[in-house]
């Protein structure tokens, strides 16, 4: 795909699936058009050029591809056509408390009908337009297994004939769950190198916390998004590698950001109905607080580990609580609480425990480490952990 074209697909990709949506009525029928209109894009911009509205001619592509395609099914009277273009020729103004395209559709895919890990996996699909490999990744399951949540996710939806429609004021509490897990993910698979993704869900958290200002869950993911975001300019170094927390210059973290990310952490705190995405963002509070590395207060961020734990437990939290108790009890603790933890197929299970046997002189066993992590791997985290293992080896240490 043109860069170009790639770059407009990365940007808009779910926009205009969800516009399509919305003048349709049929989910599958938009995503195909929309497919096929940036394969249009793909023959025609290289020669004629990128128009002066990229996504604007996605949609108008793809509105007139899908009415053409319903108009020929019509004729052969194919009643689901006829349907979809008796609702495509006259769209009236939804009436509801959400009016973004988008953040609609996501709560339209994350109905009670579908189980919330469907929920997540479809609107990752349609709003953000990752492939679905990427989906799987974020899952730590095979791509074979995701692609058949995805066809029957879009199954139940066809027959359940769940509708496309604004969701009622007392239908938002219900869906909030899968909701907040899919802008979270988002915001993580923009990491790295997709800016475009975190920034996106970013705007879908300011939209969810004005849509829903009482459920400290929501402010809660705001916080955690913009305190993370916060120390995105210095996540990377002049080359583009990876710089991990401990060694970022914090002069480099925007402090408006952590600013209000804080804020919205204390106004958590006020209510007192703590949930995972507030212990979340606290922690991050907590470090965004340490004006140094050597100063971060490692006891606290345990302490909301432990209840984090309490609230949610999963092998992954308990991965993250394991490098606080190396640094509150050291790597030795810290160790025997990784190697019971069955996550042999995530590359940052292996690159814990690697840096735990570094810390603990077992250089040979750090090293198998470090080669599993990097064959799980890719991209800046690929090449961090070659240059940590390279470090070892050129020490004599094996």
């Amino acid at each position: 795909m043109p860069l170009d074209v790639e770059a407009v697909f990365r940007a808009e990709y779910g926009r205009s699936v969800a516009a399509l949506v919305r003048f349709l009525g049929d989910i599958d029928l938009a995503e195909e058009a929309v497919q096929d209109a940036f394969v249009a894009a793909v023959r025609t911009w290289p020669q004629a050029g990128v128009p002066p509205s990229p996504a604007g001619w996605i949609i108008t592509t793809a509105r007139n591809r899908a009415i053409d395609r319903l108009r020929r099914e019509a004729r052969r009277g194919e009643r689901h056509a006829q349907a979809a273009l008796l609702h495509a020729a006259d769209v009236p103004p939804e009436e509801g408390p959400v009016h973004d395209d988008r953040l609609r559709l996501i709560f339209t895919c994350c109905h009670p009908a579908l189980a919330t890990q469907a929920q997540v996996a479809l609107t990752l699909r349609l709003v953000a337009g990752l492939p679905t490999a990427r989906i799987a990744g974020a899952f730590l399951v095979p791509e074979p297994t995701m692609a058949q949540r995805l066809v029957r996710a879009k199954a139940k939806i066809r027959g359940a004939r769940i509708p496309y429609r604004v969701p009622r004021d007392a239908d938002l509490p219900e869906r909030l769950r899968g909701v907040l897990a899919v802008v979270y993910l988002i915001f993580n698979e923009g990491y790295p190198g997709q800016a475009e993704l975190c920034a996106e869900a970013v705007r879908l958290g300011r939209l969810l916390a004005g849509l829903m200002p009482d459920e400290p869950e929501v402010t809660g993911l705001l916080a955690l998004m913009l305190l993370v975001e916060a120390r995105g300019p210095a996540r990377t170094g002049t080359a583009g590698e990876l710089v991990p927390l401990t060694e970022q210059d914090r002069g480099r973290w925007d402090r408006e950001l952590i600013a209000e990310g804080q804020a919205l952490v204390r106004r958590c705190l006020r209510r007192s109905r703590p949930g995972p995405y507030q212990i979340q963002a606290a922690i991050n509070a907590v470090h965004s607080d340490a004006p140094t590395a050597h100063a971060t207060d490692w006891g606290q961020i345990l302490q909301l580990y432990d209840q984090l734990m309490a609230l949610a437990p999963s092998s992954v939290v308990a991965l993250n609580r394991a490098v606080a108790v190396a640094e509150v009890r050291g790597p030795g603790k810290a160790l025997g609480l990784v190697d019971a933890l069955d996550l042999g197929g995530y590359h940052v299970f292996h690159a814990v425990r690697a840096d735990l046997l570094r810390r603990m002189d077992r250089v040979a066993e750090a090293v198998r480490a470090y080669e599993a992590a990097i064959a799980l791997a890719s991209g800046a985290e690929r090449a961090f952990l070659q240059g940590r293992r390279r470090e070892l080896v050129g020490d004599g240490g094996v």
